[in-house]
């Protein structure tokens, strides 16, 4: 029985997707539900499962291939595999000891992905681990093999990290890729990092955006951090991290300055009666904004551990088009990448995104006195056909003293 490969169903709103990696060639055996083909979208990667036990037929789509919605990318055939099929030959059989201990060696048995992969990278093929048939490397292999390597000391702390609209340093880059003399590389972008350049640049040129700033003394915040983080992961199974303070203190403030929260649906304005703040977090293949909802109703645990789960679903890909639709206001921290000052850009339809930065101490006048206290500065980009200027410096205020004096996001002050 001979059964069809289809791309998923995709939402309206995606119009058609990419074949990223196929996980089996044609002749290997798979298992019901395992992966088997990654289509990626301009949106989120959707991941196609072998619907029942069997052997993978012929591909009709190949990597880089554009599909579109339920349209046929291969065959699944019934069976256990060529191996189980086709007699080995004499000669194939004696050198197949030799074959698999030098399995990650042999370029032959690479998918396009991971030849990409090793190129960019410089990698050393002895070096990675194969767990596919016979030894093979997979594209996972190459992908943790450098995570557990070099790429792993670029990463400071395994919480998610966000940022503002600059991409991600290139994985090459992170591993100390030397280029040579007056060398080049052209990289095709992914569909993810071109949907996010066609926002980003539709939101400079169809808003009227600026950008107000001030400062906060994190002083507060990092005592009450400080004092209670191990009770709290003990008592949560999760890091007490800046990213609860800071989405506690933006919806407090836009419970004030409702238009904050709103946005512009051509000559009308829509005013939101919830408060689903949106977390900008960078991962390999681009900026994404997953969305915490209902924020109001959520308390600093619950916020710290779905920024937790969020970061951990962006990083393998497992970000769902659920997970980023929608939302009212975005926070944005390139603080953790040491960013001091920026200008975040809108994230249309919404009409104003806050921007974090780096802690850094300096020195203040605090009752006629110098004091060195951790300072961070603020940035709220908005969009003036809504937000006029008072309101959006009175917005921002309004977070600052909540940061400054966090009980009072506490005893809803």
């Amino acid at each position: 029985m001979t059964t069809e490969i289809k791309a998923p169903q995709f939402p309206e709103a995606v119009a058609d997707g990419t074949v990223a990696t196929w996980h089996k060639k044609p002749g290997e055996a798979i298992s019901r539900d395992e992966l088997l083909v990654d289509i990626e979208t301009d949106k989120v990667v959707l991941e196609v499962v072998a619907p029942h036990d069997g052997v993978v037929g012929k591909i009709l789509k190949n990597e880089g291939d554009t599909v579109l919605s339920q349209e046929l990318v291969g065959y699944l055939e019934e069976g256990s595999g060529a191996a189980a099929s086709e007699p080995a030959a004499p000669a194939q059989e004696t050198a197949a000891p030799a074959a698999e201990a030098d399995a990650g060696k042999v370029e032959d048995g690479w998918g396009p992905a991971v030849r990409k992969l090793i190129s960019e990278n410089n990698l050393d093929p002895s070096k990675i681990k194969g767990t596919g048939k016979g030894g093979r490397i997979t594209k996972e292999d190459v992908l943790n093999h450098l995570k557990g390597g070099a790429a792993k000391a670029a990463v400071a702390e395994s919480a998610p990290k966000t940022e503002t609209s600059a991409a991600p340093m290139p994985a090459g880059a992170a591993s100390g890729i030397n280029f040579g003399d007056r060398e080049e590389r052209r990289v095709p972008m992914t569909r993810l990092r071109a949907r996010v350049a066609e926002r980003l640049l539709a939101a400079q040129h169809n808003s009227a955006m600026l950008t107000t700033f001030n400062e906060v003394n994190m002083k507060p915040v990092m005592e009450m951090r400080k004092n209670y983080k191990d009770m709290f992961e003990k008592a949560h199974g999760h890091r007490l991290g800046f990213m609860s303070f800071f989405t506690m203190a933006a919806t407090e403030a836009l419970k004030k300055y409702p238009s904050v929260n709103a946005s512009i649906d051509d000559n009308d304005i829509v005013y939101h009666g919830y408060y689903d703040i949106g977390v900008a977090v960078s991962t390999e293949r681009g900026l994404v904004v997953p969305i915490l909802r209902d924020v109001d109703k959520m308390g600093f645990a619950e916020i710290e551990g779905k920024i937790v789960e969020y970061g951990n679903k962006a990083q393998s890909g497992k970000l769902s088009l659920e997970d980023m639709t929608g939302g009212t206001f975005t926070i944005s921290n390139g603080g953790v990448f040491g960013s001091l000052w920026s200008t975040p850009i809108l994230n249309p339809p919404q009409t104003a995104i806050l921007g974090m930065h780096k802690i850094q101490e300096r020195p203040m006048a605090v009752n006629g006195k110098v004091e060195i206290l951790p300072m961070m500065y603020l940035a709220l980009s908005y969009d003036h056909r809504l937000i006029d200027g008072k309101e959006a410096v009175q917005f921002l205020v309004a977070i600052k003293e909540l940061l400054e004096d966090p009980a009072r996001m506490l005893l809803d002050l």
